[in-house]
Formats: C-alpha cells, structure tokens, sequence
C-alpha cells in the first residue's frame, strides 16, 4: 500500500470521530458536518505537512479544531442575517456624540424663523411630501420648498456643515429632527 492511499484510509477512518467532536463543539450537526468537510478539505490541501508515522485523527481534529475556532471568531464581529449569511461588522456612533449634535442641532433649529423651521420639520421629520407639507402650511409647494431649501442652508451654516444635502436622509440626523420636533413646541 502506497503512502497517498494509507494517508486517505486514515483520514476515512476518522471521519466518525471528527463529526462526534464537530457536534460536541457546535452542538449543530449540519454545522459539524461542514466544520468536517473544511478541515477534510485543508487536510488534503496541506497533506504535505503531515508526518507519516504520527496519529492522523489527532491532526485532523487539530484542523477541525482551528477551523471551528477562527470561525467563531468571525461569527462574533459579525451579525447573522435572517438568510442565515453574515452581514457586514455593524458600526455605531457613540451615542454621546449623537447627544451633543441632538443639542446642537435643537439650539440651531430655534434660531430659524418659525416658517422656515415648520417647513424644514415637516419635510425632514414628518417625512411629508412638499405638496402635503403647502397644504399643512397653507401656502404654495414652491414657498415651502424655498423654506427648507433656506432651512438647510441657514442649518448649516450655523453648525458649520460643508453641504445643506448633510440633513437628508441620516438616521442620526432624522433621529435628532424627530426630537427636535418634540422640543419645538417648548421653543416657539
């Protein structure tokens, strides 16, 4: 018998005690058997490391071993989807930062003209459409376009935002309009 051929008998003998310690780490068999599969596969890929005359279940368990350990590793940075795939690592703001742009945002906000910040609101905020918003505000959809138009431009001009677009569609930011919504009533 030629070594390729006692190398594969072995690696087929230790399949049952490969898949046996996948489950114990796992505890998922359809996970175990693909933690088997991989390290089966790197095996192969890497049989040219392996010492004949050493104990070949001990290596592959080794394999199977850090195939299970640099997954978990991936799994913890990542989130799983609903498809069971793994998203993007999800990166935060620190919410003292989205605090203090909430503060400085309100303080901004109560110096705009009461129309101006009625119509940025209405737009930014409530989500309204400029035709829902004229009607609301009881004037023509290019006034309140004007109005959130110089809105913006004025906000960021006082908060020192390079681009008015900045106010557009940021959850952060929709976030603070929607308080700032809340703490207009105090303001006007």
């Amino acid at each position: 018998m030629n070594m390729e051929q006692s190398a594969r008998d072995a690696m087929l003998g230790a399949i049952p005690q490969l898949r046996a310690y996948a489950v114990s780490l796992s505890r998922n068999e359809q996970q175990a058997d693909d933690l088997v599969q991989e390290a089966l596969l790197r095996a192969c890929d890497n049989i040219s490391h392996f010492e004949p005359g050493t104990n070949m279940t001990a290596w592959l368990i080794t394999i199977l071993r850090n195939q299970f350990y640099s997954e978990y590793r991936r799994r913890i940075t990542q989130m799983q989807n609903i498809d069971g795939l793994h998203a993007s690592p999800l990166v935060t703001k620190a919410s003292q930062s989205a605090y203090a742009e909430y503060v400085e945002l309100c303080g901004a906000l109560g110096t705009l003209p009461p129309q101006m910040r009625e119509a940025l609101l209405l737009i930014a905020e409530a989500g309204l459409t400029y035709e829902e918003a004229a009607l609301v505000c009881g004037c023509a959809v290019g006034t309140v376009k004007s109005r959130v138009h110089r809105g913006r431009a004025r906000l960021a001009a006082i908060l020192s935002v390079e681009y008015p677009h900045c106010f557009e569609e940021d959850r952060v930011s929709a976030a603070v309009m929607s308080h700032a919504e809340h703490a207009r009533y105090s303001v006007l």
